[in-house]
C-alpha cells in the first residue's frame, strides 16, 4: 500500500468516527461563494485542522471546513474552502481532499470558482460553464510514483468535464432562466494577477476565462474516477487594451452578487442528477 492510499485512509477513518454518511457528489466552493454553502441542509461540519493530512486555508474568504448535508435527496460533502498552489503548498497537498471525498463514496464532483474573463463576451457576474482547459500552472498532481489502486498512470483527457453533465446543466439553466456560457479555462499559478501581454497570450491560445485553481482539482478527478462539472463566476473583465486595477474587494462583492444564481444552477443540477443519473 503506498502512503498516499495510507494517507487517505487515516482521514477517511477519522472522519467515519463524526460522520457516518455516504456522499454522492462532492463539491468543492470557490472564492467568494460561501453562500452556496447555504442551500446545504442536514449541516455538520469538519475544521479542515481536524483531518489527517488536511492542510489550512490561507484565503481570508474561505471558512476552511468539510461540510456534510443533503441537497433534496442527495446526500454531499462540500468544501468550503479550497487550497492552492499560490498559498506554498504541493499539488498532491491541494488535491488531497479530492480523493479522500472520492473514497468516502462521492461519484460527481462539481466546482465553483472565480475567473477574470478574457473572452469580450463575458461580463462580470456572468455564469461560464467549463468544457475544458489549459494547465499553465508549471506542476501536475499526478507527477511523481502511481499507485494504481487509485487510478492509472496516464488518465485519458479527452473529456475532463463530463459532457452529459454539462447538457443537463445547460438544459436546467435555460429552465430556470439563468443565463450560462460554455468556455475554456486556463489554470496559472499565482497569485499575482496578469499583465496585459500575459491575457493576450492566454487569450490566443483559446483561453476564454483564467484563474488561479481547478485544474490540479479536476486531473486527479479524472485520475480517481469522478465525472465532473465546474462552473466559473467571471469577477473581472481582463481586455488588455482596455484594462483597469483589480482589487480582490471587487472581485469578492461580484461573487457575492453571482451567488444567487449560481446557487440556484448547483441546487437544481444536483437535484437531477440524483433523479437521472442512477
Amino acid at each position: 500500500m503506498s502512503d498516499l492510499k495510507k494517507s487517505i485512509d487515516k482521514a477517511v477513518a477519522s472522519i467515519r468516527k463524526r460522520v457516518k454518511d455516504k456522499p454522492r457528489f462532492a463539491i468543492i466552493i470557490g472564492t467568494g461563494l460561501g453562500g452556496l454553502a447555504a442551500a446545504i441542509d442536514d449541516r455538520r461540519s469538519i475544521p479542515y485542522t481536524s483531518i489527517p493530512g488536511f492542510v489550512s486555508s490561507t484565503v481570508s474568504s474561505h471558512k476552511g471546513q468539510l461540510t456534510f448535508g443533503r441537497i433534496g435527496d442527495a446526500r454531499i460533502v462540500a468544501m468550503e474552502g479550497r487550497f492552492h498552489c499560490y498559498e506554498g503548498y504541493t499539488p498532491a497537498q491541494v488535491t488531497f481532499p479530492v480523493r479522500v471525498m472520492r473514497a468516502l463514496g462521492a461519484e460527481f464532483l462539481l466546482i465553483s470558482n472565480v475567473t477574470g474573463g478574457m473572452n469580450p463576451r463575458y461580463k462580470p457576474g456572468d455564469l461560464v460553464l467549463i468544457d475544458d482547459h489549459i494547465n499553465l500552472q508549471g506542476v501536475n498532481p499526478l507527477a511523481g510514483p502511481n499507485d494504481e489502486t487509485l487510478g492509472q498512470r496516464f488518465p485519458d483527457m479527452s473529456e475532463p468535464y463530463d459532457r452529459e453533465l454539462l447538457g443537463m446543466a445547460e438544459r436546467v439553466a435555460m429552465r430556470m432562466s439563468i443565463k450560462v456560457q460554455r468556455g475554456v479555462y486556463v489554470g496559472v499559478l499565482g497569485p499575482n494577477l496578469e499583465t496585459r501581454a500575459e491575457y493576450r497570450f492566454l487569450r490566443g491560445i483559446g483561453a476564454d476565462v483564467v484563474g488561479m485553481s481547478t485544474v490540479p482539482e479536476v486531473i486527479v478527478g479524472v485520475h480517481c474516477g469522478f465525472k465532473i462539472f465546474t462552473a466559473s463566476v467571471v469577477t473581472d473583465s481582463c481586455l488588455p487594451d482596455a484594462l483597469a486595477p483589480a482589487r480582490l474587494e471587487d472581485i469578492i462583492a461580484v461573487a457575492t452578487r453571482a451567488e444567487k444564481p449560481l446557487t440556484a444552477l448547483f441546487n437544481a443540477l444536483v437535484r437531477e442528477i440524483d433523479t437521472k443519473c442512477k
